[in-house]
């Protein structure tokens, strides 16, 4: 009876380690769970937080601008391709930097809020390629100038030769236009232009 007691308690003891391990282990495999759980949130809300600073604040400041928040005036810009306005109502284009942007769901008033900031550095907040020749979209879309069809741009009716580096002024109409219009046409985008209603 003494031996069989023996090892019943030695079974006992045995099977309360295993159990013990067990839990344990259980309870290990559960905080490291947990803790994996944890470094993924931190890493995911890092990530998307470096996303959104990267799009929403461009890499410093404009070249030559003034402190941010130091004005805040409006343009309204068309852009026509093929006589088609572009579309910048798209959260792929709505507030991509703090110093000049679109915003509200608008894709025709332009916000500037530092001065001297360029055109050019809108667009290419936008991953959009700008020069006197050629229109880039982000999808590799590009309208040159060439036989057939001309970039013409315009600033309160006046054509300039290009609109990368200019720095717009207070309620100013602003026109890109991809085609082969006729003058008329072009009037008739022009006076589109004049009707846009900004938002502030």
């Amino acid at each position: 009876m003494g031996k069989k007691d023996r090892e019943e308690r030695v079974q006992e003891r045995e099977s309360f380690y295993e159990k013990r391990q067990k839990t344990q282990f259980r309870n290990k495999a559960i905080a490291i769970g947990i803790l994996a759980g944890i470094v993924a949130v931190l890493g995911i809300s890092s990530y998307n937080f470096y996303e959104l600073s990267s799009h929403v604040l461009p890499k410093g400041m404009p070249p030559g601008s003034g402190p941010l928040g130091g004005i805040h005036i409006h343009a309204g810009l068309l852009v026509l391709i093929y006589g088609q306005q572009f579309d910048f109502t798209s959260t792929a284009y709505q507030l991509k930097s703090p110093y000049i942007h679109f915003e509200k769901g608008n894709g025709e008033t332009v916000h500037m809020h530092a001065a001297n900031v360029t055109m050019g550095f809108l667009f290419g907040t936008l991953k959009i390629g700008l020069d006197d020749k050629c229109f880039t979209f982000p999808d590799q879309r590009t309208f040159c100038t060439n036989d057939k069809y001309t970039l013409k741009f315009f600033v309160n009716h006046h054509q300039v030769p290009d609109m990368k580096d200019y720095v717009f002024k207070d309620q100013d109409r602003l026109l890109i236009s991809y085609g082969n219009e006729n003058d008329t046409q072009i009037n008739d985008q022009l006076t589109r232009v004049d009707g846009l209603k900004l938002i502030t």
